[in-house]
């Protein structure tokens, strides 16, 4: 099964083939960090309000370090425990985009921040800023959920490995990054920084993927151990999206303080609590909130590839031409 402790190197025949698949979409969606303009958005973050400039700049210091925790997970955790060489492809192929949205990010901050001593705070802010340090101190608790465990061959360690899963799929992937987006859509939804929402089209496809990568696996563990899943595990989970509800409201009270133009911390607690159910429902678990969306812009994010053409490459593209290209006619 899945879970079961070795290091299966054979792919033919293949066991669980719909990873492969989800390996090679993800080959095909290839894009880096040079195709975006950040450059751009200079223009909008001086005209910023104060209040807006500390939105912007609390989320890049959350950007600095998120993606690299989810990284340090996938090398710690992850690949280690899926014994399925399919699996381990497409979780490499995770590992290298978790790169390509660090580096993404990176030149996020050298563009935004230009001055050295601000910069270093943002990449500081996992100590310095309680909202963010929380956020960080809850990954961080998940990552340390597993310890020294090198195998799982007990139902204990096998359900401590699903928790460790559904956290970074459902709560972190799933929630904290989806707030951040929500932001970034909230602020193209204005007509700025249209250079941080074009890089940010490519990694919230990115996270999608990798969200319903990790829902499969435990679709797949659910299928072939389904004692694994009962009312403690489904309370465990849900406590668990509640605190990191919890975690990410502090977040959105920090960043929108008394409210901004169209977007407020009761709006954004209304849309953790939407999103934390349909991660829940994902999941084949009863909805903890019953909330509905109040965000419109993200709504339309479903349709996020409709950018202008001719102004910058659309994020639904992907390569895979195959065959032989020629230039013999005459344009």
């Amino acid at each position: 099964m899945l879970l079961d402790p070795g290091m299966n190197l054979t792919l033919r025949p293949m066991r669980y083939p719909a990873f492969y698949d989800r390996y090679r979409a993800a080959i095909r969606n290839t894009w880096t960090v040079e195709e975006v303009d950040l450059h751009s958005d200079l223009a909008d973050l001086a005209r910023l309000t104060p209040a807006e400039l500390h939105l912007v700049n609390r989320l890049v210091a959350f950007f600095a370090t998120g993606d690299t925790i989810v990284a340090n997970n996938l090398v710690l955790n992850l690949y280690k425990h899926l014994n399925a060489p399919e699996a381990r492809l497409y979780l490499s192929r995770q590992v290298f985009e978790e790169a390509v949205h660090v580096q993404f990010y990176l030149t996020l901050l050298d563009t935004y921040l230009p001055d050295h001593t601000e910069r270093a705070k943002a990449f500081a802010a996992v100590d310095n800023i309680p909202a963010i340090r929380d956020k960080a101190e809850f990954c961080f608790r998940w990552i340390d959920s597993l310890g020294d465990l090198d195998e799982l061959r007990t139902r204990h360690d096998r359900r401590a490995f699903l928790l460790n899963l559904i956290c970074f799929a459902a709560c972190i992937e799933g929630l904290f990054f989806y707030g951040a987006f929500a932001y970034v859509y909230w602020l193209r939804s204005r007509g700025l920084l249209n250079g941080l929402a074009s890089g940010t089209n490519w990694v919230f496809r990115d996270e999608s993927m990798h969200m319903e990568f990790a829902f499969s696996v435990v679709d797949t563990v659910r299928a072939e151990e389904p004692d694994l899943f009962d009312d403690a595990l489904t309370g465990q989970v849900t406590r668990m999206m509640e605190e990191a509800v919890a975690a990410e409201l502090a977040f959105a009270r920090d960043l929108c303080g008394d409210g901004l133009p169209g977007l407020s911390a009761e709006d954004m607690r209304a849309y953790l609590e939407y999103v934390a159910d349909q991660r829940l429902a994902r999941l084949d678990m009863p909805a903890r909130y019953g909330t509905a969306n109040p965000l419109a812009f993200m709504e339309l994010q479903d349709v996020q590839e409709l950018s202008n053409f001719f102004e910058r490459r659309v994020s639904a593209y992907q390569i895979g031409v195959e065959g032989t290209v020629t230039l013999d006619e005459t344009f």
